[in-house]
């Protein structure tokens, strides 16, 4: 016996020392999985959900004053009221979606269970991500159209800004706000990615590996 029969024979042998795991073995295990993804994903919702409310009542006052004299404060409070309207609607599909895969009992329903819950995260990171951006468009282009009375505002709560001329503070504060917005979705965008992004992956994994066992 040559040596390459040797090493067939010692591979063939080491094989059978594994244990083989049926689809019936897999399912459970799979399932077990992907039902505690789903589960964080409602978790984390919920707590985002409390960190932005936590953070809301960190604007300063001086912020509130100036967008209520800009005219933004019904504007303001009508869209974070939507938000939270919608943000509360994607919690429950996400809620829905946790409970719907805890009483799958074949493949292809846990299958269809996942490829929905992908697809709901994804509308609630466009959504999360869109908003922001609109949001930072639409009050800076108010910002801009009442950029003479932003500048009487801002001078109005501190003084320090009458002494500087109206043209150099339009400048500096949209440059400003240019630059700290672009920051803000970027910040938005990888917090996305790196906390959905890792449970959507593993979610695919396994949708992968339903995918194999599909009788």
């Amino acid at each position: 016996m040559d040596e390459l029969e040797v090493l067939k024979d010692q591979w063939q042998r080491r094989e059978q020392d594994f244990p083989k795991f049926s689809a019936k073995d897999i399912y459970p295990m799979l399932l077990k999985k992907s039902s505690s993804m789903v589960k964080w994903i409602f978790y984390i919702s919920v707590a985002e959900l409390v960190l932005w409310t936590a953070l809301s009542f960190l604007v300063p006052e001086s912020t509130k004053e100036v967008n209520e004299e800009m005219g933004l404060k019904t504007t303001l409070l009508i869209f974070s009221i939507v938000m939270y309207v919608v943000t509360l609607v994607f919690i429950y599909l996400f809620y829905k979606n946790y409970r719907s895969i805890q009483v799958t009992d074949t493949i292809k329903e846990l299958m269809k269970s996942i490829l929905k819950t992908r697809k709901t995260v994804r509308y609630f990171v466009y959504y999360q991500i869109g908003a922001a951006i609109l949001l930072l468009i639409f009050t800076n282009l108010v910002y801009y159209t009442k950029r003479e009375l932003l500048y009487e505002v801002f001078a109005k709560y501190n003084g320090g800004y009458a002494a500087i001329p109206a043209e150099s503070f339009t400048t500096v504060f949209f440059t400003a706000q240019l630059v700290v917005g672009a920051l803000m979705i970027i910040f938005l965008i990888i917090f996305y990615r790196l906390v959905y992004g890792i449970l959507l992956r593993r979610l695919k994994r396994n949708y992968k590996e339903l995918k194999k066992i599909e009788v």
